[in-house]
């Protein structure tokens, strides 16, 4: 399986966040604008917590509250798990699993630098196995026997 890096190479290099003090609302409109479904909370260069589409709709809408002025540090996951750039994606699986969480920030010398999603996962693993199965079928091909 591939590496943390090899998966992040395939995506945008931005890191989509906000501040802990920014509403849900800001929140939301970014994950709707960058068609993501979970923005880190970073304060000074610092994460600091992790808000999913979820954590909105179960902390905030059900209850009925106001999302413009409720903050993320409100509804955020504090100190969410993390993964470096040399992780390999099974671990960062077995972790998402086990966990019953989506998203893992990527931290490189104590900075974030991007977030892998099961979806980058799952991404990973269907094109491994079309590589598979082009080797086997290139494999079969060339050493087929002829009757």
């Amino acid at each position: 399986m591939s590496t943390v890096k090899s998966c992040l190479q395939q995506k945008s290099a931005e890191v989509y966040s906000l501040e802990s003090s920014a509403s849900v609302l800001q929140a939301l409109e970014m994950m709707r604008d960058r068609k993501i479904r979970a923005v880190l909370v970073i304060d000074h260069g610092q994460l600091v917590g992790i808000v999913s589409q979820g954590d909105c709709a179960i902390k905030v809408v059900l209850p009925g509250r106001n999302a413009a002025t409720t903050i993320l540090s409100e509804i955020m996951s504090r100190n969410p798990l993390t993964v470096g750039l040399a992780d390999n994606l099974d671990k960062c699986m077995v972790t998402m699993m086990t966990r019953s969480i989506r998203h893992l920030p990527v931290i490189d010398a104590e900075r974030v630098v991007g977030m892998v999603s099961i979806g980058d996962i799952v991404k990973d693993i269907m094109a491994q196995q079309g590589q598979h199965i082009q080797y086997l079928e290139t494999y079969i091909k060339g050493h087929a026997v002829e009757y």
